[in-house]
């Protein structure tokens, strides 16, 4: 008797199974669908995705531990590695999806900004899959698909405030549109994700559409400390030695002065800081008598004062852009928003910063899981969906496209938002951990 009913359960609960993949399988064939294609820097990624974000096969190469070896991205070496990557992971996108290439209803690919060869071989391989399968084309601004990818996962209504923050891009934008932004600040000069990483690699286009480079590699902070050494550190990025390491120190023993703060606009700028810390750093050297290339004993006191004063700097100018949108009426009275987005977005103490200054203004703090905070073939995909389904930027497949390595995200307001020259009432950015 209670064989028999245990199998009756069994029976039934596999019918089940059965009726939800045939449903499941029927929404497929119904629903529109989008291959995302990312190749914007360093990490090759796709993903399929129907238009309710649901994600139904994606894949992702990371070029991580070869740039590590060398010390810094190198665009010739990104480019060598998309190339051998791209078709097998788009491959394993579609294969893990379930669906062909007939099904799809558009690709969508980043076409900007990024480093020009690798973005390169994205549009390369996707131009020639469009034209093969006959298949619509979006072409996909990277910094726009990192300010949507949090209205695949709840929704967010239009407009809120977006900061986007990542090793190559530091900005603050209202989003009022899935293509329509109000750019209000920008770095001046390198990323916060640069600053705190292993190496920076700057180049410049000598060539017709940035097709030669001279790549310039400058030591950052982490590599100056020489993190790689440390026995947490060795097998993770710069950025991520700094906050593990920034744990355990005392940002009080070394004072940093935070950058631009006679500056009254949301504008970025982390040179400076970086001169700052090496500075320190040469002290800290000849005080202990040894030569660049070893592990200072202060070295956690030097990455939590330097991550602390970069958090503060990202939280100040961001606290003058929603003090900024609240003064002009241009964040919505019920339920403002803040999304913050990017690989550096992925460090809890930012986060805990910001946290500070959206409670103090009554603004919702929301960040997407950080495995969407960094590049992705999914977001790319999402981005393409709200774009198929507002029927933007969609082009045919007989269409020529360009990539741009730079590429201004939205209308540029900065000029407002320094001429208001807005001061900052007092914030303590102190939490206990």
């Amino acid at each position: 008797m209670f064989a028999f009913k245990a199998s009756a359960q069994q029976g039934t609960r596999m019918f089940r199974v059965k009726i939800l993949s045939k449903c499941a399988f029927r929404r497929k064939m119904s629903s529109r669908l989008v291959l995302g294609i990312e190749t914007s820097c360093d990490e090759t990624g796709a993903a399929v995705m129907d238009e309710t974000g649901l994600i139904l096969g994606e894949s992702l190469h990371s070029q991580k531990e070869v740039h590590m070896k060398t010390g810094g991205i190198i665009p010739t070496v990104a480019q060598r590695l998309h190339r051998e990557n791209i078709g097998r992971v788009v491959q394993e996108a579609m294969e893990r999806s379930g669906i062909t290439q007939s099904q799809l209803s558009a690709v969508a690919t980043t076409v900007k900004p990024g480093l020009a060869l690798s973005l390169g071989i994205g549009l390369d391989f996707s131009l020639n899959f469009v034209k093969l399968h006959q298949k619509p084309f979006i072409p996909i601004h990277h910094m726009e698909a990192h300010a949507l990818t949090v209205r695949m996962l709840q929704p967010v209504v239009f407009p809120f405030l977006v900061l986007l923050v990542s090793g190559g891009h530091s900005l603050l934008a209202l989003a009022r549109g899935i293509d329509d932004f109000l750019l209000l600040g920008q770095t001046l000069d390198e990323a916060p994700g640069d600053t705190m990483d292993k190496v920076k690699s700057i180049t410049w286009p000598v060539g017709f559409l940035g097709l030669e480079f001279v790549t310039f590699v400058c030591s950052q902070v982490a590599r100056r400390l020489s993190l790689i050494k440390h026995p947490k550190c060795s097998m993770i990025s710069g950025g991520q030695a700094i906050e593990l390491l920034a744990r355990d120190g005392d940002r009080l023993k070394f004072l940093f002065k935070p950058p631009m703060g006679a500056h009254y606009d949301c504008n970025f700028s982390f040179a400076g800081l970086r001169n700052q810390v090496t500075m320190s750093i040469q002290k800290k050297e000849k005080e202990e008598g040894v030569e660049q290339g070893t592990l200072l004993s202060c070295v956690n006191d030097i990455a939590a004062a330097m991550q602390h004063t970069v958090a503060s700097h990202i939280a100040k100018r961001t606290h003058r852009a929603i003090l900024f949108c609240k003064a002009k009426g241009l964040l919505p009275s019920c339920n403002p928003t803040l999304v913050v987005s990017g690989g550096v977005a992925s460090n809890q103490y930012i986060r805990k910063t910001l946290k500070i200054v959206t409670d103090t203004t009554g603004l919702h703090l929301l960040c997407p899981p950080s495995k969407f905070c960094t590049d992705n073939g999914v977001m790319i995909a999402w981005n393409g969906v709200e774009r198929l389904r507002e029927g933007k930027g969609i082009l045919s497949h007989t269409e020529e496209v360009n990539y741009e390595p730079k590429a201004p995200l939205g209308v540029n307001i900065t000029a407002e938002v320094k001429e208001a020259a807005i001061k900052l009432p007092p914030l303590k950015l102190r939490f206990t951990d």
